[in-house]
Order: structure tokens, then sequence, then C-alpha cells
């Protein structure tokens, strides 16, 4: 019995999977179905592969990507001279700040002029949708630290080289713009912040002198000389008061001396005077004779001192004896001693008030100074605010001046620019093949489409189809016995229809290969 001729067995679900068939027999299910749909086949490679070749042609447009590489290079000869005098301003991050600068709508503007945009009438939107396109269009990096590299992608390679030909200049342009900009804004702020800190230098210097005009004691080194002199005056009171003690210490004992003398003494006779001169000289010869010899001058003017004594002594005692006079007669005479320590008396009293008198003019100008030293104390922490706010402006202008002059120079290098030098590395060029997913790649996914749809189809159709496609299904699945497989013949009319199914497929597969071939010929013939 042959297959065709048995019912088809349905299972209990009726969607069960021909999931019984083995490889070799999916293999020949395939073969057989293609075979009878070999027209669906063939028609459906054709209209995809033909689409394929639409959407390549018209809807999907060939770009065409320029590329220019701008090199910054730091100047190797004035850095190292203006070390510490210019600040040149460079950029770290250089991906960054030119996508700043090319993303940015004066730069867009510029390149609407130059990709020949703005010949259309365009409203705003538009614009603004067209500039919306240019930055996605276009790619902005830094391959190494030094250079920056600015691709854009354009359907006209004619146009795609202009724009990026346009970057790389406005980029160049911008960028020493900007350098010299914000070099020019730093010198004119850093000039308004040195006027201004004049201002406050010159008012807190007129404050400070204004305060010490009012305040005498307020001068520099005021504190310091005050002490020194509170120092040396007291040092004089103590030492007036030291005199002073001492004097009248002198004046008491020589108080208690005048007490046991008498201002009145009595004078012996002139017999009595020359012997007391007499012991005297000869006790001075004794003490002399224990150091010197007979022969020392003062030993000999002593013996002469004593002869002339004993002569006069003699003639003394020849004149009382040939005169007969009394030999006890005195007279009465002030004390010398007496006047000599009245004199030492009058002489300390008179010191001790002119010391009392130092001391008390010591004493006056010490509570003087103390006074002072006291005022300058008081008048210490407004002289001191003053001093320190005067300070504090003086030296941040004059650290204003010196930054002032450095922004001077950097801003001279960057108007000569000479701090940084920017320069095409590798210029714009007209770009002659599309980039991206270009036309070949197209055809080939078609193709790979193509035959994969009809041949995935099938595929699901012999998977998924519930009917008995091989002989061992029925024993697997029905209790009948099968006896025998009777092969399908085709009549010679149903030979001639498959003949022209096979010629028509073969003509439609031909056809999308001649159609994809006078393409190619085109391409090649504009190129």
């Amino acid at each position: 019995m042959a297959p065709s001729s048995l019912p088809a067995a349905r299972p209990p679900a009726q969607a069960r999977k021909a999931d019984d068939l083995k490889p070799d027999e999916l293999l020949v299910v395939l073969y057989k179905e293609a075979r009878k749909r070999i027209l669906a086949i063939a028609a459906t490679f054709a209209v995809v592969m033909l689409l394929t070749l639409f959407i390549g042609l018209i809807i999907i447009p060939r770009n065409y990507t320029s590329s220019t590489t701008i090199l910054a290079q730091e100047s190797d000869i004035i850095q190292p001279l203006l070390e510490g005098r210019a600040v040149p301003t460079g950029v770290s991050d250089r991906a960054g700040r030119a996508r700043q600068i090319v993303y940015s709508s004066r730069v867009l503007e510029r390149i609407l002029e130059v990709g020949g945009w703005t010949e259309r009438d365009l409203t705003p939107l538009q614009r603004d949708k067209l500039m919306e396109d240019i930055r996605n269009n276009t790619m902005v990096n830094a391959p190494r630290g030094d250079l920056v590299q600015i691709d854009y992608r354009d359907t006209d390679p004619e146009r795609a080289y202009r724009v990026a030909n346009a970057f790389s200049t406005l980029f160049i342009e911008e960028t020493l713009a900007t350098k010299a900009r914000e070099s020019r804004d730093a010198y004119e702020f850093i000039d308004k912040q040195v006027k201004e800190y004049h201002a406050k230098l010159t008012g807190a210097e007129q404050n400070l002198q204004d305060y010490r005009s009012r305040n005498a004691d307020a001068q520099p080194g005021s504190a310091t000389d005050t002490n020194t002199r509170i120092t040396s005056l007291r040092s004089q009171v103590e030492q007036s008061r030291m005199q002073l003690l001492e004097q009248e210490s002198r004046a008491e004992a020589i108080t208690s001396q005048l007490s046991g003398e008498s201002a009145v003494t009595a004078v012996h006779t002139r017999e009595n005077l020359f012997n007391t001169q007499l012991i005297e000289l000869r006790a001075e010869l004794d003490r002399l004779m224990l150091t010197y010899t007979e022969r020392h001058p003062d030993v000999v003017r002593i013996r002469h001192q004593i002869e002339d004594l004993q002569r006069a002594l003699a003639a003394e005692q020849q004149r009382r004896a040939q005169g007969g006079g009394a030999t006890g007669s005195e007279e009465a005479q002030l004390n010398p001693l007496y006047n000599e320590l009245r004199s030492q008396q009058a002489q300390a009293r008179r010191e001790a008030a002119g010391i009392r008198s130092r001391m008390g003019v010591a004493q006056t100008l010490l509570d003087q100074e103390l006074d002072r030293s006291r005022r300058i104390a008081a008048s210490e922490s407004a002289l001191a605010e003053l001093t320190r706010d005067y300070e504090v402006n003086r030296e941040i202008y004059q650290d204003l001046l010196r930054r002032r002059e450095n922004a001077r120079v950097s801003m001279g290098l960057d108007q000569e620019n000479r701090g940084l030098t920017l320069r095409v590395q590798d210029p714009a060029t007209v770009p002659l093949r599309p980039s991206g997913l270009r036309f070949m790649h197209i055809a080939a996914a078609g193709a790979v489409l193509a035959i994969g749809l009809p041949l995935g189809l099938l595929f699901l159709l012999a998977r998924f189809d519930p009917r008995v496609r091989s002989p061992r299904q029925i024993q697997t699945r029905t209790p009948y016995t099968l006896l025998t497989v009777i092969p399908p013949y085709p009549t010679p009319r149903e030979r001639r229809r498959q003949s022209l199914r096979l010629a028509m497929s073969a003509a439609m597969v031909c056809s999308v290969f001649v159609v994809y071939g006078l393409v190619f010929a085109l391409k090649l013939a504009a190129a």
C-alpha cells in the first residue's frame, strides 16, 4: 500500500510534530518539497534579491568619510626661557575641548555656508535639524595626547572633503582665538583686581597714618623704647635708693662721732709738739727700716727730719731756759677734728639731698613711662588690626602685580601664537570609496537571506507538518502492518509542467544575476 493511499494519521492532540524523522529521511523530504515548490522558491529568491538591490541602491545611501588630523605642539624653546614668568594656556583634554569647539553653534553656522546648505531657504527648525545631523556625522577623537582627529561622513564626497577641511581650519582659528581671549580675560581680571587692591592698600595706609598722627605713642618701636626706658629708670631708682641709704648711714656715723668730740681743745707748748713729732718720725723710721736700707731716699729723708726736729727742740729748750718761762702753759683753740667731722656731715647731708632729688625725678619719669606703656598697650590692638590689614593688602597687591606681569607676557605669547602651535598634520582629502556598509555587503546579505528564507520555510514545513512523510512512521504510529511501498509515477503532462516550472525558475534566477551584473558594470563605469 502506498503512503498516499492511507489516511493521514491524526494524533490525539492534532499537532504532533514529525520529530521521528531521521536526518536522511528529512533530507529526502526537503528535496521532494523543494521540487514541488521550485517556482515559489525561485520567486522568493528573485524578490528578496531584487528588494535587496533596491534597498542598497535607493534606500541606503552611500556615505563618504573625509578625515583630517591636527597636531598641537608646545613650544620647546620659549617655554623653558619663560619658566615661572608666563603661563601658557594649554588644554589637557584636547578631544573634549575639540568637541566643544566643533559642535558649537558658531562653527556649525559657518559649516552650513561651506557645505552649501544655506543656499536653500531653511526654517529655524530645519536649520537646527541640519546642525544636529552634522553633529551626528562628525566624529572627534584624540589618538594621542598631542593629536586631534576630525572625521566627517556625508553622501557627497566633495562636500565631505570641504566640510572636513573647514572643520580643521575653524578648529585652529577658534582654539587660537579662545586661547588669546582667555589670556586677555585673565589679564583684564588681574588688572582689575590690582586696581581694587591698590585702592584698598592706599586706604589702609591712610588709616594707619591717621591713627599714628592722632596717637603719638602708636609709633613703630614705641613699646620697645618704653620698656627699655622703664628698665633704665627702675635701675636708676634702685641705685639712687641704695646711694641714699649709704649717705644716710654715713651721716648718722659722723653724727655719732661728733657727739664724742669737743669743739675746743687745749694747745700744748712747742717743745711738746716737737717731742710728739719726733716720736712719730722715729716710729716711721723704724717701719721703713724693716723694709729698706740706710741709703733709701725715704730713710735718708726721715733721718734729716729727725735731726732738724732735734735741733729745733734743743733751741726751744735753750730759749725756755734763758727766758725762764713756765713749763706747763697751754693755750685754748678750736678742735680741727671736730671741724672736719662737721664738714663731712654737711657734705653727706648735701649728697643725700641730691640723691633724694634725683630719685624723685627718676620716680616721676618712671611713673610717666608706665602711664605711657599702659596707653601703648591700650592702643596696641587697634594698631595691630590696622597694621595687619595694611600688611595683608600689601602682600596681596604685590602678588597681584607679579601675576599681572606674568599674565601680560602670557597674553603676548598667545597673541603671537608662540605658546601653543596648531597645524594640520594630515589634511583632508576627497574620499574615493564609500565608507561603512557598502553595496557588496548589502548584496551578500541579500543573497544569504534569499537562499536561507526558502530553505527555512521548507524546513519548518517538514518539521511541523503532521502528515506522514516516511513509511516507518506508519509502523510506529499505527497498529497496521506495512506490506510494501509504491512510489509515485508522474504522467507526461506532469513531467512537462515540472520542466516548465524548472525553466521558469532558472529564468528568474538568471535574470537576477543579469540585473546584478548590469548594476556592477554601471558602477564600475561611473567610477
